[in-house]
């Protein structure tokens, strides 16, 4: 049976912060790889997991970045890693079988948003080929690691509601790009695959999970113009990012929360497949782009079959 997407009531809130939904667990043994886990909410994450007692591992594209920003870090090791690269997504996760472990949390946390149009080594168009593609290649390839217990948890966005995955022409080669509409998909992508990963996982007990960690100013902002963020009305009168946290306006600690929540929480034990926002999982929404809650698109398994068959056919990979 399919996980209703309906919010459980697990006591925590917009506000909830990583030390919230962290204190208690412990994850002593454990052992984690976040993707994006040297910057913004991946980084805040792979803290929190380590803190609880979690080994966790990192891939990093910008090693010098992630040495940077990890140094002192117990608990944590470094490899490298370049989603938009199959044969280095391969490596990585070659290396990590060879070593034996157990992989009990899988969070893939990197993205790109709302870049300029370029493309992967197979011509596929490259917000969907890191934000999703990369993701699915990694998986699979770690799928032998991951045990009865395990959790993959999808990083995906609000931005999913911008538009659904267009099977017809996903690469932009009959349309025009648009960076947005790109992003969109992607960020469906994103919730489709865990809905259509957990489908296969449950029988096994590994279960899935995606979410939208919040509106945070991160470097994903990064390819954005000064007058494209001041549209979001992201920024105070002194140009500070603004904390709402009940219009979805969050700090990172505020933004990891959920992913912790996702990979850690024992309210979600035997529940997987399912979009969760604020530290629950979210309602549908069938009324309007930016509002809380999970596009009836993104929580469609037929699509998330077809993607699944898609992902198989351009990545030659599967579970």
């Amino acid at each position: 049976m399919t996980t209703p997407q309906t919010p459980i009531s697990s006591g925590f809130g917009p506000a909830s912060t990583a030390a919230d939904v962290m204190r208690g667990v412990d994850l002593t043994g454990a052992t984690a790889i976040v993707t994006g886990g040297y910057s913004g909410i991946g980084l805040i994450t792979t803290l929190a997991l380590a803190d609880a007692g979690a080994n966790v591992v990192v891939p990093a594209r910008d090693m010098a970045k992630a040495q940077a920003a990890l140094a002192g870090c117990v608990g944590v090791e470094i490899a490298e890693m370049d989603l938009v690269d199959p044969q280095s997504v391969e490596r990585f996760a070659a290396r990590f079988l060879e070593s034996g472990r157990d992989l009990s949390i899988l969070v893939n946390s990197a993205g790109v948003m709302a870049t300029a149009l370029f493309r992967d080594a197979d011509g596929h168009e490259g917000q969907f080929a890191v934000n999703h593609l990369g993701h699915f290649r990694l998986t699979c390839a770690l799928w032998p690691a991951l045990r009865d217990g395990a959790r993959v948890v999808a990083v995906s966005s609000r931005g999913h509601q911008i538009a659904p995955v267009d099977f017809d022409d996903i690469d932009f080669r009959h349309r025009d790009y648009d960076k947005w509409q790109a992003y969109g998909q992607s960020k469906t992508a994103n919730a489709l695959f865990a809905r259509a990963l957990d489908r296969r996982g449950k029988g096994q007990g590994v279960r899935a999970f995606s979410l939208h960690p919040g509106q945070i100013i991160t470097d994903l902002a990064r390819h954005l113009s000064a007058e494209e963020l001041g549209a979001f009305d992201a920024f105070d009168a002194q140009g500070r990012p603004k904390i709402d946290p009940a219009a979805g306006m969050k700090t990172v600690e505020q933004g990891a929360a959920t992913s912790l929540w996702c990979a850690t929480s024992p309210a979600l034990d035997g529940l997987g497949g399912v979009y969760c926002e604020d530290c629950d999982i979210a309602a549908i929404n069938r009324e309007e782009i930016g509002r809380k809650g999970v596009a009836p698109w993104a929580a469609d398994d037929e699509a998330a079959e077809r993607l699944w068959t898609v992902s198989e056919d351009w990545t030659g990979r599967t579970i």
